[in-house]
């Protein structure tokens, strides 16, 4: 019993003694952080105190140099009297806004003068005659044998046919070259040349009328010209430079970006247009409708009374029936304000007879009245010129030969055959 009694005694003791005892550590715990928390707050008040006594010196001594700069030069910041205004009548002239100084800034585009076409022309038929086109040299180097054999006139429509001469216009040639005395027997160089020179002028006509009809007497003003052609053949780029050439006649000019289908035509036109004062009519959304442009365009050629305007169309040949549908439906809005003169078909010389059947497609389409070619320059598809001309039934008007800016000469036949001959 008494055991019992002194293990209760002990254990109620243990407990007091653990009760007190966590008592006085919590405490000791609680007011070892509030003092830790005291002094912490000190020293942030200390340091407070600190930063505000330096920003109020800094400020102080910022004031200080300022009187210091004040008192320094007092008259540059001291508002000057009414003196300039009495005494400089010319004053306001010195202080005009910067306006007109940016006005002087803006980079004004240089219009550049076109060569003209005399010069043009003499310049294509010496770079004609220095190009690789070996139409010419090949035939006149098979002629110029003694006593011609049948292999020799084989080659001689071989030659003609592989310069795109076409089948028709080959059989007509050989056969008049075999009739002619020059050459049969011993054969004269000199003779030669003569004899293929008048057989190949005979092919491509020089009785025929190239000028364009805006050049003709009693033309049409404005007079419109409608450019078609594949993409691809330069159609565009001959745009321009026409315009390049029409401007060296001394027309007033106006070119109409119904190119809509290809992004950057319209962009290219007007590079074109800005090198010599040729104002473009264009749409002012990509996909717009082609018809409307071209409206639209003969439509300020003849408020602004110019002189020629230029079409350029869409290359794209989907299918023969949406191709005439678009160009007949440019053609009849175009008409609703101004007469179409001249629809000009570009073609690419270096593809030869593969062009033609889409220049037939075109032809039914709108109805050409001529035919530029262009990249003839080292082509030995001369011979196009003949096929284009028989096939087509219309003349070829302007020539290309060359990439520069007024690569494009009205087409002459002396001067192409004597090119292709020298």
């Amino acid at each position: 019993m008494i055991a019992i009694v002194a293990v209760v005694v002990i254990a109620a003791l243990l407990a007091i003694g653990g009760w007190w005892f966590g008592k006085s550590r919590k405490s000791a715990v609680s007011k070892s952080t509030e003092a830790a928390k005291a002094k912490a707050d000190a020293r942030l008040a200390a340091e407070a105190a600190a930063a505000k006594a330096d920003a109020s010196e800094s400020a102080e001594s910022e004031s200080t140099e300022t009187k210091s700069s004040e008192s320094e030069s007092p008259v540059e910041n001291k508002p000057a009297p009414a003196e300039p205004a009495v005494t400089e009548p010319a004053k306001p002239v010195e202080t005009v806004p910067a306006e007109p100084e940016a006005a002087e800034n803006v980079p004004v585009p240089a219009i550049e003068t076109p060569e003209a076409a005399g010069t043009r022309m003499q310049r294509l038929k010496a770079r004609l005659s220095k190009s690789g086109n070996p139409f010419g040299k090949a035939l006149f180097n098979i002629l110029a044998k003694d006593q011609l054999s049948e292999a020799d006139w084989e080659d001689v429509e071989d030659t003609l046919l592989l310069a795109d001469v076409g089948a028709e216009a080959s059989e007509q040639l050989v056969e008049e070259l075999r009739n002619d005395a020059r050459i049969a027997g011993q054969s004269d160089p000199a003779e030669v040349r003569a004899a293929l020179k008048d057989k190949l002028l005979k092919l491509v006509g020089t009785d025929t009328d190239r000028r364009l009809n805006a050049n003709k007497e009693g033309a049409n003003k404005p007079s419109v010209i409608i450019m078609v052609g594949v993409n691809g053949t330069g159609k565009t780029t001959t745009a321009g430079k026409l315009s390049r050439l029409l401007v060296s006649e001394g027309k007033q000019v106006m070119l109409g970006a119904a190119d809509t289908f290809r992004a950057a035509a319209a962009d290219q036109l007007e590079t074109w247009g800005a090198k010599v004062g040729v104002p473009v009519v264009r749409s002012d959304k990509d996909g717009a409708d082609p018809a409307s442009v071209a409206f639209e365009a003969s439509a300020k050629a003849k408020e602004e009374n110019a002189d020629v305007l230029i079409i350029d169309t869409a290359g794209r040949l989907q299918n023969k029936a949406n191709l005439m549908d678009e160009l007949g439906k440019i053609r009849r809005v175009t008409e609703k304000n101004l007469p179409v003169d001249e629809v000009l078909l570009v073609l690419d010389a270096t593809t030869g007879q593969n062009g033609m059947t889409q220049a037939k497609v075109f032809a039914e389409a709108i109805g050409i009245t001529g035919v530029v070619l262009s990249k003839l320059d080292g082509s030995a598809k001369g011979g196009i010129v003949i096929s284009v001309q028989k096939e087509l039934g219309v003349p070829v008007k302007l020539v290309g030969l060359g990439e520069g800016p007024d690569d494009l000469a009205p087409f002459d036949p002396e001067g192409f055959v004597d090119g292709i001959l020298a």
